[in-house]
């Protein structure tokens, strides 16, 4: 155990330095050795194509062997290769299988990423309650996306009435998270006194906030 971590040790090293082919030969030793972290990495790193040319079909080898060890981000991975059709046929079934996978591992990701399965219909009916359930489980684990697409829905009243105050309360949490897009959607309520007394300038500070690619109404995220 001492030495699998100390390769792994050695390998983040070597990846922090930027010395990226190193650092992969370093994690697949780690990895071979039982080193879950090094097979997280070392997934990564042939999805992405760092140290090696990307190779899709070995991240999912090394995403498998890191989920049968029990990490959920990794079921989580799985899960968005099948989402994406990336190394293996798009398949939303067996994607969603990953993600609930992972949300009983624990992993906050796989349990917003269901909740958009649910939410946009994709390998399931469209089941705007079900998707709510998994966004605030999902919003237990501090996810900022899941907070913001709670706040969309209460907006819009899909899976629950429509409540502009939480969707004000929600969008505010998800901005303390660091979300991106929720500002937009608060802005969003200001300028049209949802909720709120009607505030331009308010309105217009909280659009200042929003990243570029927030500037449409009822910003929603997608599998992530």
């Amino acid at each position: 155990m001492a030495d699998q971590k100390a390769i792994f040790e050695r390998g983040l090293e070597m990846y922090k330095a930027k010395s990226y082919s190193n650092a992969l030969r370093a994690f697949r030793e780690a990895a071979e050795a039982g080193n879950v972290e090094a097979m997280m990495y070392v997934g990564t790193m042939q999805a992405s194509g760092q140290g090696t040319p990307a190779s899709p079909a070995q991240a999912m080898v090394w995403f498998t062997k890191a989920a049968n060890a029990g990490d959920g981000q990794a079921m989580c991975n799985l899960g968005i290769l099948y989402y994406r059709g990336v190394g293996v046929p798009k398949r939303y079934d067996l994607a969603l299988r990953w993600f609930r996978e992972g949300s009983t591992a624990g992993n906050s990701q796989a349990m917003f990423n269901a909740g958009v399965l649910y939410r946009d219909g994709l390998g399931v009916p469209a089941d705007p309650a079900a998707a709510m359930s998994w966004f605030l489980k999902a919003a237990t684990g501090e996810n900022s996306l899941a907070m913001n697409s709670i706040g969309v829905m209460y907006q819009k009243g899909q899976g629950v009435p429509v409540d502009y105050r939480e969707a004000m309360r929600w969008y505010k949490k998800a901005v303390e998270f660091g979300n991106e897009t929720a500002p937009y959607n608060i802005g969003v309520l200001y300028e049209r006194g949802l909720g709120v007394p009607v505030d331009r300038e308010e309105a217009h500070r909280w659009y200042s906030k929003a990243v570029a690619s927030a500037q449409s109404e009822n910003q929603v995220d997608g599998v992530q």
